[in-house]
């Protein structure tokens, strides 16, 4: 059985969007992407061991074995053209399966990072994980990527406290590789004009990282700019990279 969310399963697709979600999240939040895609596209969504499907599953804290585990996934998908989309800590793990797929001859044809600064730019670790639980919740509440209503549910509370440190920890180990090449795939970035992590400067290094072309799209908000309205914005633009590629 597959590990991954399909909103709208084609019996014979003519590409794939796989999407990867963000720290301490799941593939819900991307779930209103398939109402705008191209018809003949279909729609992976994975969650991380942790959530989802694989809640029962302990959390990788490592971006070897989330990657590793993310490449294992996708290959029975192999069949169709692949997209890659990824937004802050997906947005990694999209860069660096990548890569993986690349080097095995089935690159994707397209590949998007949202809110992440691009590998080649290096900040200070942030070191979340060794906040206390409520130090965590109040900076996952102030990003806007924590559901108020989740304050609410204890036991589930655990678990988000829990994927969240194996996540964090792993961003904050992940260094790219300095002899990685580059990727030969058209690769598309998007960021909140807001977004106090990763603003439109700190993504256009994103541009070093591909031999073909890149462009930054930029939208009104935080780092979880696409919750609400304009979720339909950035599917669209999504949609239209992938028609205009595949």
């Amino acid at each position: 059985m597959s590990v991954f969310v399909r909103p709208r399963q084609l019996a014979e697709p003519d590409v794939r969007l796989v999407v990867f979600h963000h720290a301490a999240g799941s593939s819900s939040t991307y779930f209103g992407l398939g109402r705008h895609m191209p018809p003949g596209c279909e729609l992976l969504l994975l969650d991380l061991p942790g959530r989802g499907k694989r809640h029962r599953d302990p959390p990788y804290n490592s971006m070897q074995d989330i990657v590793a585990s993310a490449v294992r996934d996708i290959e029975p998908f192999l069949d169709r053209p692949l997209a890659l989309f990824g937004h802050s800590l997906g947005a990694v793990i999209a860069f660096e399966t990548a890569h993986v797929l690349q080097a095995r001859g089935c690159a994707p044809f397209w590949l998007g990072v949202s809110a992440r600064q691009g590998p080649g730019l290096v900040t200070p670790q942030r070191k979340l994980q060794e906040m206390s639980d409520q130090a965590l919740l109040d900076e996952l509440a102030g990003l806007g990527g924590m559901p108020a209503r989740f304050l609410d549910a204890p036991d589930f509370l655990e678990i988000v406290l829990r994927n969240a440190r194996a996540d964090f920890t792993a961003i904050d180990t992940y260094c790219a590789r300095p002899e990685r090449p580059r990727l030969d795939v058209a690769l598309t970035g998007y960021a909140g004009r807001q977004d106090p992590w990763a603003p439109p400067a700190m993504m256009e290094c994103w541009a070093d990282e591909t031999l073909c072309d890149f462009t930054l799209q930029q939208f009104e908000g935080g780092h979880f700019y696409f919750l609400g309205p304009t979720l339909a914005m950035l599917a669209r633009d999504i949609g239209h990279q992938i028609e205009t590629r595949a």
